[in-house]
């Protein structure tokens, strides 16, 4: 367990000898893990950190839950070219809302404590501000990725940007923590934390960044673009979305949202790389990590369903229907069933070729909705009558 813990989904362990040493002694440790409710869904990149909480806990130690209530109105630039638009108290606490719930399909929240960094960051004074500040160096700082680069391409890095490391770093001396996890584009802020936790006194803390899972369209999971796959998503297009995935990210995918066993991860891995059909191999992904969120027989279902449409050429059993209205545009009636989340959508699909109405492929935007089957995009159908 100790090596598991330290290795799957894991990209570095800083210290690693740390770690280690403090995995073996026995003792029970204290883990966190934060997440700014930017938005209201988690999606299977979340879940990454997620999982490996549930592996801390399940192993008896003490996980915490933050939510960065306050950081969340400041705004991030980990993995952006522009800077985040902070989001007002109000906002945060609707995303709150569905947060916990989400992270209920993964964790046991009975074995896990929540907290909101408002709670200590909303009382700090500007004296105390300034002393986190001497703590670090203005070259320190801009030698962060994100800022260096945008500097270099003449792009704006705020104020309140630069002082984001200072309020996470903070949130690790309030909870005096064995290990803090984040992504890869989190280990800048959680080595600030390492920092004050030394200066402040607390017990020295071991960052364990995770692998970072890109999504659909091959770029890092975010819902910037729009490319997630979310823990709310129906069983049947969630299947749908990790088969979509690129081959060579089916053993990443294996590791990190799913329970199946590393040797045989590995075994996948080599029989791909000697000329095993990664079909088969994403299937069996598709439905370990729907069976994780929507159970056994969901996931079966999920999976006939894939076959029967894609494979062979059919539709769906269920599907949604609308009725058109005389003389209404294909466009108009996909935008009012909600098929489509904007006419622009619509238009790029068809210009794409990416529509098609009665196994026809739709020509043109002015075309009339008919009475029967649209097929939009790759796995979205609706019945027209």
């Amino acid at each position: 367990m100790t090596n598991d813990l330290l290795t799957r989904s894991v990209a570095k362990v800083l210290p690693q000898k740390l770690a280690e040493e403090k995995l073996k002694s026995g003792k029970k440790l204290r883990i966190y893990w934060g997440i700014d409710p930017t938005g209201a869904q988690i999606h299977l990149g979340h879940a990454v950190p997620l999982r490996k909480m549930k592996q801390f806990a399940d192993a008896g130690h003490e996980v915490i839950f933050l939510l960065g209530s306050f950081t969340a109105m400041i705004g991030d630039p980990s993995g952006r070219d522009t800077l985040r638009e902070p989001l007002t108290f109000d906002q945060v606490q609707k995303n709150f809302q569905t947060y916990k719930e989400q992270a209920a399909k993964v964790l046991d929240f009975s074995k896990i404590q929540v907290r909101y960094n408002h709670e200590w960051l909303d009382t700090l004074t500007m004296k105390k501000v300034l002393g986190l500040a001497g703590h670090f160096t203005v070259n320190q700082m801009i030698q962060r990725d994100m800022f260096e680069r945008r500097l270099k391409e003449g792009k704006e890095v705020s104020m309140i940007e630069f002082m984001y490391p200072l309020m996470v770093g903070y949130d690790s001396v309030v909870l005096d923590v064995d290990f803090e996890l984040g992504g890869t584009d989190q280990e800048f802020n959680m080595l600030a934390g390492r920092t004050l936790q030394k200066a402040f006194g607390k017990r020295e803390k071991c960052i364990m960044t995770l692998k970072l899972l890109e999504g659909t369209d091959g770029r890092k999971m975010s819902k910037t673009y729009d490319n997630c796959i979310y823990l709310e998503d129906d069983a049947k297009d969630m299947y749908g979305k990790i088969l979509s995935i690129k081959d060579d990210l089916i053993p990443l995918y294996m590791e990190c949202c799913t329970d199946i066993a590393m040797k045989e991860i590995e075994s996948a891995s080599k029989a791909m790389k000697a000329g095993a059909n990664p079909k088969d191999y994403k299937m069996q992904l598709a439905r370990a990590i729907v069976t994780i969120y929507h159970g056994t027989e969901a996931a079966m279902h999920a999976e006939k369903e894939f076959q029967a449409v894609f494979s062979k050429g059919g539709v769906p059993d269920d599907m949604p229907d609308i009725k058109a209205k005389k003389g209404e545009l294909l466009i108009d009636l996909l935008l009012r069933a909600n098929a489509v989340s904007s006419k622009s959508e619509a238009r790029r699909l068809i210009e794409q070729k990416g529509i098609h109405m009665n196994n026809k492929v739709v020509q043109s935007i002015e075309e009339n909705a008919e009475k029967g089957i649209v097929k939009i995009g790759k796995r979205k159908f609706l019945r027209i009558h």
